[in-house]
């Protein structure tokens, strides 16, 4: 039986199924138990964004809730790093984040528990700025020395389903997307007054572009010599 007019609008506002998916599986990460507790729900934590190879990409902090902030760069529901072109969420292939569930939530403790966090992510930005094979992340900003801290416990996981996760770390896809990044990056650059850590980011960017096109390019390089034509020799 045809779908009526009502069906097909609502098909067209839902999202393709392979966002449906993905969503699903972010929801299910949020929703990991902690002793009783949504892991999303912790109102303060940090949290790591990683690519297909296992690289750091994106470090952040949030006091609004872990399933709020990272749903809100994830989803689409614009943050400054996916409308800056700085991080693309189809990169992102796992989450780790560690929830702060001991501090103090309230206005009256807001100012101590912050100077915590911010410890907590400068804690965790160390630790992924040595694990990087760039030594260094897609974040705009630096996160200003601390004195480093004992972290919680943290969790991490894949948020890509395994009915898509081949497809999605095909190196060709990855090199299309990257690719479409940096010349949206290297557009915002050149139409605004910016920041020199966003053009460190666009720099990153193309480390890494260069590193995925190489290793790509090593699986066929034997195959494809480079020789003058007949009429030039």
């Amino acid at each position: 039986m045809p779908k009526n007019s009502t069906d097909q609008k609502d098909d067209n506002r839902n999202p393709p199924q392979d966002v449906k998916a993905i969503r699903q599986e972010i929801r299910k990460f949020l929703d990991t138990d902690v002793n009783r507790r949504k892991l999303g729900n912790c109102k303060f934590g940090v949290y790591v964004f990683y690519d297909y190879d296992g690289e750091p990409i994106y470090v952040g902090q949030t006091y609004e809730t872990l399933r709020q902030r990272i749903s809100r760069h994830l989803t689409n529901q614009r943050t400054d790093a996916v409308a800056m072109n700085v991080l693309d969420p189809f990169e992102v292939a796992e989450i780790e984040v560690w929830p702060f569930w001991h501090l103090p939530t309230g206005k009256a403790n807001l100012q101590k528990a912050r100077k915590t966090l911010h410890a907590g992510e400068y804690t965790v930005f160390q630790i992924v700025l040595k694990s990087s094979s760039f030594k260094a992340v897609l974040n705009e900003k630096d996160v200003s020395p601390t004195t480093k801290i004992d972290l919680p416990t943290s969790h991490r996981a894949r948020i890509i389903p395994n009915s898509l996760y081949e497809a999605r770390k095909h190196p060709d896809t990855r090199i299309a997307r990257r690719a479409s990044t940096i010349a949206n990056l290297a557009r915002v650059i050149s139409e605004r007054e910016v920041s020199p850590g966003l053009r460190r980011t666009l720099l990153t960017q193309a480390r890494r572009l260069e590193k995925l096109a190489a290793e790509r390019f090593k699986v066929f390089g034997d195959r494809i010599p480079v020789k003058p034509d007949a009429d030039e020799e």
